[in-house]
């Protein structure tokens, strides 16, 4: 897990970044919101590519590791290289679980789930809004 006072490559107030992002992006990336399930942008994308976080585009999760999961947004069962996420404990709505953020900015991304039987290589389920990434198409 990571220090949730972790000091990111890229900083900047929220004005900046609500200059930069759309209210529903800022609300995603910024404030650890979420977007309603099966309306996002990339669920239901098979484009061959890598998906970069939004925010300050570092490059998170490649398209060969995505997969169907059904649960209404992105899934991936790896991100492109461990360094590339942060894991933060995440207690609200009363239950325990991992969120996903972007190293290099600290953007919210997600959360991971472990041990589902997902049927992936990891039997992880990277959970990842849409709104919080961008397709480079390759």
């Amino acid at each position: 897990m990571t220090d949730s006072t972790k000091q990111y490559a890229v900083e900047k107030s929220d004005a900046e970044w609500k200059a930069q992002l759309s209210p529903a992006e800022f609300q995603v990336l910024r404030k650890a919101g979420t977007e309603r399930p099966f309306t996002g942008e990339y669920t239901d994308t098979k484009t061959t590519g890598v998906y970069k976080c939004r925010a300050c585009d570092a490059e998170l999760f490649r398209s060969d590791t995505k997969f169907d999961s059904h649960c209404g947004w992105p899934s991936f069962f790896a991100p492109l290289a461990e360094e590339r996420v942060d894991y933060i404990t995440d207690t609200t709505l009363g239950m325990k679980r991992v969120e996903v953020r972007c190293a290099n900015c600290g953007s919210h991304l997600g959360h991971v789930f472990e041990g589902e039987g997902y049927g992936t290589p990891t039997d992880q389920r990277y959970c990842i809004n849409s709104v919080s990434l961008t397709l480079q198409p390759e």
